[in-house]
């Protein structure tokens, strides 16, 4: 490169131009080739490191080093090799331009540091998805144990860069550091606060851009349209605008509605109260009548099969409806629902279904829907639950079933 410097400044003063316009032009051209070489260097190096360490991983029985590959960990340490050429060949670059090269030399090694910082990334991030494949390690929270070490090696990282930029040793930078720390916590609160909260929504993926969320403190229940480093924006369903602390999104609960819109399915969660006085078994004219619905024919077919071999076995004295096994009215509702439940169009096939009965309260017995809408969108869902419930309470009646509806009580005026 010595040599390579001195022709081009010989052939510049050739051309006749001045010293000072030889060294410059010289140190122009110096530059140029240094950067081609540079951008030479780090391609080969990335496509002989990346390839042979893909071959090497290729051939071992450990996931650790198809990990290191998958997170470009390889390709990471490959900037390494044109870094380490660009600061042995800066100095005959730059010869007659000391400022200049000490300039640049401290942005090299701030990239250096931030290189050094991506790499030991690359490797905790193998570290973390290694460690979740070993059956001992799976219930442990791996994630957060990683993310403490990258948290101390981005403080060490930003603190090195920032010595350097100041010019200032690491030791005497911390020094300096500890002892505002206090005066800069104050002052900056909320400020580190929501920076750290905005670090951790990022690295867990808690909360994105467009997500539903519920927070009943601060009265949010809409859509994220922003989030920055001190505050997260919710738009509210009646278009008002909600404004939470960062830091309150993970000191404090809230409800993310992304996992429902992403599996494509809406819980309906919903019961009715039926009278308990109306629940009784079924003679063979009431199940004769209610074969008549279709939904259920074949269902009443076969389970008056099942009762009557189950009773005829038993020697059950059929002339009293509680002794043996019988059908009640309340039991086939239930099943005449879940089946009308399972082939309405507007319910999630794939998903959790069920009708059940839930504790007795002095209001009647609650009859619950449990299922999943296929469309998330709200009027849609609203429109599907409706569509059932509508259904239910228009159906009922065909069973000899009754609704709790709480009566008024009318309360007589005094007789003189």
């Amino acid at each position: 490169m010595f040599l390579i410097s001195h022709f081009f400044y010989d052939y510049f003063c050739e051309f006749g131009f001045t010293d000072d316009w030889a060294k410059f032009l010289n140190m122009l051209t110096l530059l140029a080739i240094l950067i081609f070489v540079i951008y030479i260097t780090d391609v080969v190096a990335r496509i002989v490191l990346v390839n042979s360490f893909t071959k090497f991983a290729s051939k071992t029985k450990t996931e650790f080093d198809d990990l290191l590959v998958s997170h470009k960990a390889p390709k990471n340490v490959a900037h390494l090799v044109p870094l380490f050429i660009t600061i042995k060949v800066f100095p005959l670059v730059f010869t007659d331009y000391p400022k200049i090269e000490a300039f640049l030399v401290v942005l090299l090694k701030v990239y250096g540091i931030l290189l050094t910082i991506w790499i030991l990334r690359s490797v905790l991030r193998t570290l973390e998805s290694y460690f979740k494949t070993l059956p001992r390690l799976r219930d442990k929270p791996i994630d957060s144990y990683i993310q403490v070490v990258m948290l101390f090696v981005w403080v060490i990282g930003v603190a090195s860069s920032l010595a350097v930029l100041i010019n200032l040793s690491f030791l005497s930078f911390f020094t300096t550091i500890g002892a505002a720390s206090a005066v800069l916590l104050l002052i900056f609160k909320d400020t580190i606060l929501g920076f750290v909260a905005s670090i951790q929504v990022a690295i867990n993926d808690t909360l994105r851009i467009g997500d539903w969320i519920t927070m009943d403190k601060y009265g949010a229940d809409g859509d994220v349209i922003e989030i920055n480093l001190s505050t997260v924006q919710v738009q509210n369903f009646d278009k008002t605008i909600t404004t939470i602390p960062t830091y309150a999104i993970i000191s404090e609960s809230f409800k993310n509605w992304r996992g429902m819109q992403t599996s494509g399915g809406r819980r309906i969660k919903r019961s009715i109260l039926i009278k308990s006085k109306s629940i009784h078994f079924l003679s063979e004219e009431e199940i004769e009548n209610l074969k008549k619905i279709q939904l259920i024919t074949k269902y009443l077919e076969d389970k008056q099969e099942e009762l009557a071999e189950y009773n005829r076995i038993n020697n059950i004295d059929q002339s009293t409806l509680v002794n043996g096994r019988n059908l009640t009215n309340l039991g086939v509702f239930r099943i005449y629902l879940r089946t009308y439940i399972e082939r309405h169009p507007g319910i999630h096939k794939d998903m959790s279904l069920m009708v059940r009965q839930l504790q007795p309260t002095s209001q009647g017995i609650p009859l619950e829907i449990y299922a999943f809408s296929n469309d998330i969108r709200w009027v849609n869902y609203e429109s599907i639950m409706s569509d059932i419930f509508d259904h239910i309470f228009s159906s009922i009646n065909y069973f000899d079933l009754e609704l709790f509806e709480l009566t008024p009580t009318i309360f007589e005026a005094p007789k003189n």
